[in-house]
């Protein structure tokens, strides 16, 4: 039988440690029987893990990644929490061994300070892109999907996209049939592909002090203009690979993709609180044209602008519009 190792740090996040568990452990074969052994490991067996609002105790310590045909890395509350060392071994000789190995949320930063995300794209979760790509500069880091798979090296965005990755996973080794059937048990479409978009509502800020923040706020300010590359590199004083440099180390991404993703969070905003109609809100977010505009949304956002607007429009009706 398949096992599934789940690692129990200090400072776990509840949610994340608890999709595994269930995803995997109600998994079912045709003939009904379990398709998983679900573990829960720590770094000591029967030493209480802080998981914030509970504490638990892991059955089993960190002999069981050896055991383990999959480890699950779920995040925890302070990312950049170090890790102790012979965890990171552990994990390094797993990974040595073959055993895959995914990560949940910021689970991401685990993998990536043993190493096991250098030279990979990896995700996580969108407010700690940044962070991760600053520490980890080896990491292509998307913060626009929902997960990427690697092979053996598996990363997800936050919440419930852990889920997603999980599903994947289990269609992976079992099939579609198997897969669908967990996807029910967890009253879960099944159909969410690793290339749909996180839904980012606001751009996370840069840190206090970070050379590129009055860009950021200029950018921010002015994001409704018609700006190229070289405005905005012109702007910052610097050439445009500097500014490229720069930005992907500071923000995980280019700077025309953060002017995007900046707009989008304002027409994300204006579907949300007024009923303006599809073409004036592509203006008002400075695209060049309607259809633009429904392209750009639906590549970040994985939807479209009525689609999210349905979605996440509570307190006034929409407008009209011609977005299809």
């Amino acid at each position: 039988m398949h096992t599934v190792a789940i690692l129990a740090l200090d400072g776990v996040l509840g949610f994340d440690l608890t999709t595994p568990v269930e995803a995997f452990g109600r998994t079912r074969l045709p003939d009904g029987r379990p398709a998983y052994r679900v573990k829960v490991c720590a770094p000591e067996p029967g030493v209480d893990v802080d998981a914030g609002a509970f504490t638990l105790r892991a059955p089993w310590g960190l002999a069981a990644l050896a055991e383990a045909d999959t480890i699950m890395v779920p995040g925890r509350a302070d990312p950049t929490m170090p890790v102790p060392e012979h965890v990171l071994a552990e994990l390094r000789a797993a990974a040595a061994s073959g055993t895959r190995i995914a990560s949940i949320c910021v689970g991401a930063f685990v993998l990536a300070a043993a190493g096991l995300l250098d030279g990979l794209r990896a995700t996580t979760h969108w407010l700690a892109t940044a962070e991760l790509a600053e520490r980890y500069p080896k990491i292509a880091v998307d913060p626009d999907v929902l997960y990427i798979d690697n092979g053996s090296i598996l990363t997800s965005a936050g919440a419930a996209a852990g889920l997603d990755l999980c599903l994947h996973m289990i269609r992976r080794d079992l099939g579609s049939a198997v897969a669908a059937d967990s996807a029910r048990m967890s009253v879960m479409p099944l159909e969410r592909a690793g290339g749909q978009a996180q839904f980012i509502v606001h751009e996370p800020p840069a840190p206090d002090g970070a050379s590129l923040e009055p860009l950021l706020c200029w950018l921010r300010e002015h994001s409704e203009r018609e700006l190229l590359l070289d405005d905005i590199a012109a702007r910052a004083g610097m050439s445009a690979r500097s500014l490229n440099r720069h930005f992907r180390q500071q923000t995980g991404t280019t700077p025309l993709q953060w002017l995007y993703r900046v707009r989008i969070s304002r027409a994300q905003h204006l579907l949300e609180t007024t009923t303006h109609p599809i073409d004036r809100i592509a203006g008002q977010t400075g695209f060049g044209s309607p259809t633009a505009f429904r392209d750009r949304f639906k590549r970040i956002t994985g939807t479209t602008p009525n689609a999210y607007r349905r979605a996440f429009q509570s307190r006034v009706r929409p407008g009209p519009s011609t977005d299809r």
